[in-house]
């Protein structure tokens, strides 16, 4: 259930957003909270293999008249993509317990 980076932003980017949650909203959450420029294409690159380890699930609904009605991709974590976040945190903790004093002094 490793995630990788990029993984994990996308899917707090999600949670962020709730309902909202779709391409160009997660791209501005990201870049927003990181300052880290997001492709679109690697986005949804990532929304596919996500949704394809049943991490994420989504729907295509209607776009606003500003699009043309152009339909939008929304999307939303799972329960399993839930645990998979939970899982990465929890990992990621255990490995930065106990190097405060290396981090802050640099030794």
């Amino acid at each position: 259930m490793a995630l990788g980076e990029f993984e994990q932003l996308v899917l707090l980017a999600i949670l962020h957003l709730g309902d909202e949650a779709y391409g160009v909203a997660v791209v501005d959450a990201i870049e927003s909270r990181t300052g880290r420029s997001v492709s679109r294409s690697s986005l949804y690159i990532t929304f596919d293999r996500l949704e394809s380890k049943g991490y994420l699930t989504s729907e295509l609904r209607p776009g606003t008249g500003e699009r043309g009605g152009k339909l939008r991709r929304y999307v939303a974590v799972t329960r399993l993509g839930l645990d998979a976040l939970r899982e990465s945190r929890n990992s990621l903790l255990m490995m930065w317990k106990g190097l405060k004093g290396v981090l802050e002094t640099g030794k």
